[in-house]
Parts: structure tokens; sequence; C-alpha cells
């Protein structure tokens, strides 16, 4: 068998090809979503502030020129001085189903990361806990969303064969998203709003919800910050993930917790279902992508809980339980039957209460994997 050589990304043509290429790898398996080739474009670029304190490389593997795999190898100088570790990060990283292929571009994260004195190496992630992360180690073939990584059992054979251990697990639910909102969790809810002077926002108009999005992320730099190797979002980051995350929102899906003086201490934040839409862009909104997506946000019977949170100050006061109630009663109100959650760490309040209070079912279990260089 000919030589896997691997090639450091150079110039925009080459750049395009290392997006494309697991839209080649998986173009037949109907659980993967190509993500769009702008967005793609936008955190591989300089255009990312996120590369204001990370560096990155992005490497090519070919095979009698044919490309075979890609990896970005990533070093966060933010996230290593905050959790006192010495981590070279690989993330974009898929690979046919050869095991030389695999070796050959963990070798070459591994070479950078001790090039530039790194002592360990994780992943997949990317360069911040807003881009995709985490690799499903069950149901393989379980519905993704367009915030998560889709990988086929073999990724996971492959990095177990090398020695990597799983460093942080996550779990995914789907669950009925109208389902009756317990009695219990009702008049709880009642008794904490009273209790602590807290307001739940009702937005009408999208003009309303933009002076919360700054707090938003704010309170989850807050909320987040014990989470496994996260770093708080810059203000540079917030700029664009507002850009990216608020066009998308549905009103009736962004349910805010602010005390009396209108801080924000919780959240709840869901998108509707954008999977089959990205399908069909393939990756690029023009000529068409642009309408399948637009009407994926106009008519829908399925959401994606994408991001939830509470400040440390309140943590432990069943605020949690509010904002998981008002997007059941919208979920009714609206006509939506399902809900898929994104991953959530093992162990945290979300998953406990999802597993004890809601009518569940687990989807898929992912990991992210680590060893010393």
């Amino acid at each position: 068998m000919s030589e896997v050589v691997v090639k450091e990304v150079s110039g925009r043509r080459e750049l395009r090809r290392f997006i494309n290429f697991p839209n080649q790898l998986f173009k037949e398996v109907p659980s993967y979503i190509p993500p769009l080739m702008s967005d793609e474009l936008g955190l591989l670029t300089k255009k990312n502030p996120s590369l204001d304190h990370c560096d990155c490389k992005l490497y090519l593997a070919y095979r009698d020129g044919a490309i075979v795999g890609r990896v970005a190898a990533i070093i966060n100088r933010t996230c290593n001085e905050r959790w006192g570790h010495k981590a070279v990060r690989f993330g974009w990283f898929d690979f046919i189903e050869d095991y030389d292929v695999f070796n050959a571009l963990i070798d070459q994260v591994a070479e950078y990361g001790r090039q530039q004195g790194m002592e360990e190496m994780e992943g997949p992630l990317g360069f911040t806990d807003m881009d995709k992360e985490c690799w499903a180690i069950d149901n393989f073939d379980a519905r993704q969303n367009t915030s998560t990584l889709y990988n086929p059992e073999y990724y996971i054979r492959f990095v177990e064969q090398r020695g990597m251990k799983i460093t942080c697990r996550w779990q995914q639910y789907k669950m009925p998203a109208n389902q009756p909102i317990p009695d219990k969790v009702a008049r709880i809810n009642e008794l904490i709003l009273h209790k602590y002077n807290l307001r739940l926002l009702k937005f009408k108009k999208r003009k309303e919800v933009y002076p919360y999005a700054r707090k938003f992320f704010h309170t989850l730099n807050d909320s987040f910050k014990d989470l496994y190797d996260f770093v708080p979002l810059t203000e540079k980051e917030i700029d664009v993930y507002i850009k990216e995350y608020f066009p998308f929102i549905n009103l009736h899906f962004a349910n805010f917790v602010v005390d009396q003086d209108d801080n924000l201490v919780a959240f709840g934040l869901s998108i509707p279902d954008i999977t089959e839409a990205y399908k069909k862009a393939n990756g690029h909104l023009f000529p068409f992508g642009w309408i399948y997506i637009l009407r994926a946000l106009r008519k829908f019977d399925t959401i994606d809980l994408l991001l939830n949170g509470v400040h440390p100050d309140w943590q432990k006061r069943g605020v949690h339980s509010i904002y998981y109630a008002e997007m059941n009663r919208a979920a009714i109100e609206h006509n939506v039957t399902t809900a898929y959650t994104n991953p959530q760490i093992i162990g945290n309040e979300a998953v406990k209460i999802w597993s004890t209070q809601y009518n569940t079912t687990p989807l898929m279990q992912r990991a992210v994997f680590g060893m010393p260089l």
C-alpha cells in the first residue's frame, strides 16, 4: 500500500478541500449534516476572533494524490493557562477507515504540539465550547443536529487502539416536547419566582431580545466556568456569536429569567430543527440553501435545546426548572412534538432534571479523548 503523506493546508483552494472532505466521505450517511461553507470559512480563517488567543494548523492527508483525511491542530493558550496544562487539541478530524491514515494525522498533531512545548493531546475540540466537540461513543447512527459532530464507530476504535483515554463524557436526550408539565413542577416554579422576585421574560418582537444578547453570553460565561476545559468567551467572540445565533432564535423558545434589577440569572435557548434544511443546502446558502433554512425556521415540529444555564449565584435554587417548564409550555402551544438536547456533561444539573422530572430517552453518549505526548 502506498505511503500516506500529510501536508499543511496552503491557500484558499486547499482550505475549501479541507472543509469539503467529510461531505464526500459521509455523503451516503443519512445522519451526517454538511456544515455551511461560509460558517467553516469564518472559523478557519483570520476572521475568527478566537485566533487572537489560539494557534492553529490545518493538515490534509494524501495517498496517491487523493485526500484521505484531515485534521486541525489547535493550541488554546488561554485554556492552557486557565486550567494549568499544556495541551494541543485535535479538531476537524476526519479520515477514511484506515489506521495508517489516522496514525499519520495524529502523529502530525502530536509533533506540532511537542514543537510548541505541549505535554498532552486532547480532542475532538474546537477553539471554544461553542464549536463542535466530542465524538459519539454509542448509537453512532442516531440523529445529529447542526451543532454536533458526526463520527462512525471506527473513529473510536482507532483512538482506543492508539491508547487514548476518555477525559470527559456527555449525554444527549430525545424527549416528547409536548408532554404535560408535572403539576408539582408548575407549583414549585411559581413559588420560586415569587420567593426570589424573578421574572420570566416574554418577547413579542425580535428587537426586544437583542438588549439581552450580551447579558446572555456573560451569564453563559459565568454559568459554564467550572465545566470541562471551558474558557470564557471574549467580547469579540460574543459579537460573532450574537450574529450567528440570534437571527435563528424563535422568540417563543427564548426563555430568559431575570431578577428585580433586570440581571439575567438563567436561560434556556432553543432553535427550530434545521437539520433537513442543512442537508438540502449541502453546505451552501446560495442559490437555494437560504430558502430551505428560512422555511425550516418558519414551519417545524421539532426543536433543538441549544443552550441552557444558571448564574452560579442562583444555582441549586431550582431556577433550572423554570425555563424547562416554559419551553415545555411553548412546545404544547405551538404544536412542537419532539425535542433534542445538545450534549450535556454527565452529572450536571441539567442531566439530573431531564432524567428525573421528564420523560426522556437517552440518544447517545459522547466523549473527548486524551493522552500524554
